[in-house]
């Protein structure tokens, strides 16, 4: 059926924007998928429907990424439910942008839980799943904004560059035992919180590519290191963005 045949996949925020474009994208690829919602379940269910003639399963479980608890629970459940996790995809994230005079600490600790520690709670968690299989790839979702920095978003960009720095430790750690962790790091893409933005036209003359990137691209990018296509590949920042960041 496709690249990603028989392989378990759970990705962490998956009923809207991004993430649904995940599920979507690495079911049709033949994934069975396991994704997250924090609030969202009838988009979760919606998203469900729309793939249920596909000849996979996807389950979707009300989670938060932040809680090392939660996290605890919702593997166990998955490797109950599946079998196994192959590949884990940490997407979940919020932002909480103010300048750093305005910003309080709520804001600080809401988005570090919420985008860094996650990642931490849910690779610490499938570890012993994709040891004993010897496999696996994990794919950590970071943003241009955690390599290049942007005013009025220190907490999103600190938690989002210690993604990467996360992400390269764990490839050192795991790879001779056959996982593989790798990043991807998203320019400007067209979603809902994109389409608000005053000025696109400005921000498009800072893209090479002179446009906003899609959904879909980004799904792309996360199936080729979720497959055996990059069996030889760890460590990595894939940057998807246009060519903001050269």
């Amino acid at each position: 059926m496709g690249i990603l045949n028989e392989k378990v996949i759970l990705i962490t925020g998956g009923s809207r924007g991004i993430g649904s474009g995940m599920v979507r994208k690495l079911a049709e690829q033949g994934g069975n998928i396991a994704f997250t919602y924090h609030s969202s379940a009838q988009k979760a269910n919606e998203l469900i429907q729309e793939l249920s003639d596909l000849p996979v399963t996807i389950k979707a479980y009300q989670s938060d990424a932040s809680s090392f608890a939660a996290a605890e629970t919702l593997v166990k459940q998955v490797v109950e439910d599946f079998g196994t996790i192959h590949v884990l995809v940490n997407n979940a994230g919020v932002t909480r942008d103010n300048l750093m005079l305005r910003m309080t600490e709520e804001q600080w600790d809401e988005v570090i839980a919420n985008n860094l520690k996650s990642v931490f709670n849910l690779t610490k968690q499938v570890i012993r799943p994709m040891l004993r299989h010897r496999n696996g790839s994990i794919i950590n979702i970071s943003s241009v904004v955690g390599i290049t920095g942007n005013a009025g978003q220190a907490n999103y960009a600190a938690s989002k560059a210690g993604i990467i720095g996360f992400s390269k430790s764990i490839a050192k750690e795991l790879g001779s035992r056959n996982i593989r962790c790798n990043v991807l790091a998203p320019g400007f893409i067209e979603t809902e919180m994109t389409h608000e933005l005053p000025n696109k036209e400005e921000y498009m003359k800072s893209i090479p590519l002179q446009r906003f990137g899609s959904i879909d691209e980004i799904a792309n990018a996360t199936m080729f290191l979720a497959s055996d296509l990059s069996s030889y590949i760890t460590g990595q920042v894939l940057s998807v963005d246009g060519g903001m960041n050269m």
